[in-house]
């Protein structure tokens, strides 16, 4: 009779060893589903190590994309948990849906490009280089150094105080 060809992953499972293309997909929805989890609480865990004050915090991950839930103390530390997550790598967006307990303006943001520095950023907004004492402090902990900004890293850039 010959040879006869099959596909090799195809057909009853006799051996009892592998799994239906059911069985796979249900194992690849778990599998995705513990690793957003362990995602969202890494981030959740990031950003209670910074200290920052949000109640009722709470973090899912989706893909790329992280959400973000709770009562943060004031404007600024509603920004930085934002930008802890969103300059985490493998988050592309974050969606925030928190709210603040005290309303205070909105600052800018401003993504790191090759050849920044505070004072290149500085002298951009503010037009005084000698200003990057404010971005450093407004986005402290996540830096450590003025020194330490690095290509894709977004920062705040609050408004000078009047």
């Amino acid at each position: 009779m010959g040879l006869f060809s099959f596909i090799k992953n195809a057909g009853a499972k006799v051996f009892g060893i592998g799994k239906t293309t059911e069985e796979e997909a249900t194992e690849n929805v778990a599998k995705a589903t513990e690793l957003a989890e362990l995602k969202a609480s890494k981030l959740t865990h990031a950003v209670q190590a910074l200290g920052f004050m949000v109640t009722d915090l709470n973090i899912t991950v989706d893909g790329d994309k992280a959400t973000v839930y709770g009562i943060a103390e004031n404007q600024s530390t509603r920004e930085k948990t934002v930008l802890v997550i969103g300059n985490t790598e493998g988050i592309a967006t974050v969606d925030d849906q928190m709210t603040t307990a005290i309303q205070e303006p909105e600052a800018q943001f401003h993504t790191v490009v090759s050849g920044d520095s505070l004072s290149k950023i500085a002298k951009k907004y503010y037009g005084n280089a000698m200003k990057y004492p404010v971005i450093f402090e407004a986005n402290k902990p996540m830096l450590t150094h003025p020194d330490k900004i690095y290509p894709g890293q977004v920062l705040r850039i609050p408004e000078l105080e009047k």
